[in-house]
């Protein structure tokens, strides 16, 4: 297992200045959210574009694809601290702790402003899976709510979203228009899951083959249900996003400057739906 370098959130990554308003504003029960606490400022991994023609990828066929409704997140995963031990095995991330794998590396999105780390991106096996984490309401989850927007705001931009049943539960496949290396019209893709636990909310986002192949997707996912979040006791406002923070082992050895950030579509789940740009 590595750890990647911190990652700074660029300014100029916010594609427009509503979004810009909105990344300012303050988290507040019935008011608006800004975009961090909804996942906003993160880039989401994705696969590099396909050509058009290859069609989208069929659903996974798999005995145990459920929706939401129907998948039991109390034995299969995502667990609230009170639910799992993780006194060995685990990497303390704050409001995650993650199941150390071999070969897994991670990346922490570092936003440029406020220098809080924002979200966490596991990458194995050339799979990507970002993660992050947020405080919801006691009796009722986000995640439908969240669909709807993603799903408004992904078309609004020329792509489409498939709602699916999955091994997670309900899921979002998301095709968003891009170019490929030898210029033909293509896209990208990546799926969206959500899980909604006691008083949290866990959003994940795979890319890479994770989002296109069942094989390849299988230690992702198992790696996205093993994980384990720390709510803590303090009241938090809805979507307010869950502190992480360096694991003690990187933060002493961390370097100086973030690693440059690969060209890739955002897709951020902000209050009014995910804002997808391309980051240069």
């Amino acid at each position: 297992m590595a750890f990647g370098r911190p990652r700074k959130k660029k300014q100029d990554d916010v594609p427009d200045a509503s979004e810009q308003q909105d990344h300012d504003a303050t988290a507040a029960p019935g008011g608006t959210v800004d975009e961090a606490a909804t996942g906003g400022t993160a880039d989401a991994p994705a696969d590099a574009a396909v050509p058009a023609a290859a069609g989208a990828p069929g659903v996974p066929q798999a005995a145990a694809l459920v929706s939401s409704a129907d998948y039991d997140r109390a034995t299969h995963g995502p667990f609230d601290l009170s639910e799992q031990d993780t006194a060995s095995g685990y990497i303390d991330l704050g409001a995650v702790r993650i199941n150390a794998a071999d070969g897994l590396q991670l990346r922490l999105e570092v936003e440029e402003r406020s220098k809080r780390v924002i979200a966490v991106t596991l990458d194995l096996g050339g799979s990507t899976l970002q993660l992050q984490a947020f405080a919801a309401p006691k009796t009722e989850g986000l995640w439908d709510e969240i669909r709807e927007q993603i799903g408004t705001s992904v078309g609004a931009q020329g792509g489409t979203v498939e709602e699916r049943p999955g091994r997670l539960g309900t899921e979002l496949f998301a095709k968003l228009p891009a170019q490929t290396p030898d210029g033909q019209a293509g896209y990208r893709v990546a799926r969206f899951v959500g899980i909604n636990g006691p008083r949290w909310f866990l959003r994940g986002v795979f890319g890479g083959p994770a989002a296109l192949e069942p094989a390849a997707a299988a230690p992702m996912e198992r790696l996205f249900r093993s994980v384990v979040v720390v709510r803590g006791d303090h009241p938090l406002p809805p979507r307010e996003l869950l502190q992480l923070k360096l694991p003690k082992e990187a933060a002493a050895g961390a370097p100086a400057a973030p690693a440059p950030a690969p060209a890739r579509p955002d897709l951020n789940p902000l209050e009014r739906g995910p804002e997808i740009t391309e980051t240069r």
